[in-house]
């Protein structure tokens, strides 16, 4: 079994020229420079883009809804890589609240899962097809307070890998967590990001 090893792609504006800062976390087989292409979609003058790559195109080797122990130890790493890459992020002087974390399906669950057990004021979150990982949520592993903090959850339905149940469950457990969830639901969407969920991102991201 891999762990990850920190790969980092940087595009956008510098980061000690940037007001904000997004982590960027790509779905599995795909890699961190094709999430990082969505920046023509998306609303990110100003910010420093990061994008972790996966060893192996993937973040974790079976479906997030299997059982935790499954997908480790990659799962931990991959947590592991995103807070080390927060704490560089805010030790080149962005805050916490100007962060903000988007991934699309593997790396949506990556995001909310990440998100949800360090809860806290970030600039917003958005998980485009996801949701929090395991077979069984153990709410115990979700803590602290988003402060209200943007949360946009969308998916398909049905969705081939994410299903609806799950983003209700996990939407529950963000709310819970005093986050502002707005939630999307497509009928009959594939299992890809849409124009639609770009434009609701883009109302967060400004």
């Amino acid at each position: 079994m891999y762990t990850h090893s920190k790969q980092i792609v940087t595009a956008g504006t510098p980061v000690d020229k940037a007001k904000k800062a997004i982590i960027m976390l790509h779905g599995r087989g795909a890699s961190a420079a094709s999430i990082i292409s969505l920046k023509d979609h998306l609303a990110l003058d100003g910010y420093a883009i990061f994008a972790p790559q996966a060893t192996e195109y993937s973040w974790y080797p079976y479906s997030f809804m299997a059982p935790v122990s499954n997908n480790q130890p990659m799962l931990d790493s991959a947590l592991q890589v995103i807070g080390e890459l927060v704490a560089d992020i805010k030790q080149q002087g962005i805050a916490q609240e100007n962060i903000y974390i988007l991934g699309f399906s593997q790396g949506a669950c990556l995001t909310l899962e990440y998100a949800t057990r360090n809860a806290g004021r970030y600039g917003g979150i958005i998980a485009f097809t996801g949701g929090l990982i395991g077979e069984k949520l153990v709410t115990e592993n979700y803590q602290g307070n988003f402060n209200q903090t943007p949360v946009l959850q969308t998916t398909g339905d049905p969705d081939p890998h994410v299903p609806v149940s799950r983003v209700n469950e996990s939407v529950a457990i963000i709310e819970g967590l005093n986050a502002q969830v707005t939630l999307r639901i497509f009928k009959g969407r594939q299992h890809t990001i849409s124009g639609e969920e770009l434009a609701l991102a883009n109302e967060l991201l400004k």
